[in-house]
Parts: structure tokens; C-alpha cells; sequence
């Protein structure tokens, strides 16, 4: 959570969606906020989505952090329930988020150069 965002919302066209699931998954865990993506219907698409950044129970024991996960086909409105007061507990006792960001090493990544192999045709 920096700056304040408790919930970041991701608009989304996109196909091949198995690593961009487990990539939002991850960020939510990471960044300990919420992440929701909305993306069209089809084949090889859809897959809405919502993430709660808690991963663990009050157990200490591991759980699905996937609040919504649509199919790839289905077209609709989706909707996802995050805790906000349980997330806001969750992030005192854990030690994602800025715990440990050490953000002078991120230096080099605040550059607008972008450098081989990542040059593309319109940047």
C-alpha cells in the first residue's frame, strides 16, 4: 500500500490470461492491498478478477487469497467484497508491503530510458 491505495483497480484486454491471474494474485500479497481486473469475454480471455492480499489466517495458516474469479466466456457484471477492516488488520501484522522496500535500489527503475531487448515499434 503506498500513497494511500487500498484497492487497485485494473482494466484489462488482454488473452493468455494464466500469468497475468497469478501476477495479480501476487501483487496483492506484495503491495498488501486489494487488486480487481476487469477484461472482455472470450475465448482465451475473461477471467475477472479480485484479490485480497490476505494470505494467511489468523492461524497463521495459508489460504486462497482469490475473493472472484470468473470464467473465460461468461460476459456480466461481477462483483467483490473486500474486507477493509480485516486487511487493514492484516497489514499491522504481517511483513509484505513497505516493511522491507528498500527503495534506493529502485532508483535505476524511476528512468523513462528504455534500453534492449525491451524497445518496441511506438514507444
Amino acid at each position: 500500500m503506498l500513497k494511500g491505495a487500498e484497492i487497485i483497480l485494473v482494466p484489462n484486454d488482454c488473452v493468455s490470461m494464466r500469468p497475468r491471474l497469478q501476477a495479480l494474485s501476487t501483487r496483492a500479497y506484495e503491495n498488501m492491498c486489494g487488486v480487481a481486473m476487469a477484461n472482455p469475454n472470450g475465448k482465451n480471455a475473461g477471467n475477472s478478477c479480485a484479490y485480497s492480499p490476505i494470505c494467511w489466517d489468523d492461524n497463521d495458516e495459508c489460504t486462497d487469497n482469490t475473493l472472484l474469479l470468473a470464467n473465460a466466456e461468461t460476459e456480466g457484471l461481477f462483483y467483490a467484497a473486500f474486507d477493509m477492516d480485516a486487511i487493514r488488520k492484516y497489514r499491522e501484522r504481517e511483513m509484505m508491503g513497505n516493511t522491507f522496500r528498500k527503495v534506493k535500489a529502485y532508483s535505476d527503475l524511476l528512468s523513462d530510458e528504455i534500453q534492449y531487448p525491451f524497445i518496441r515499434e511506438g514507444q
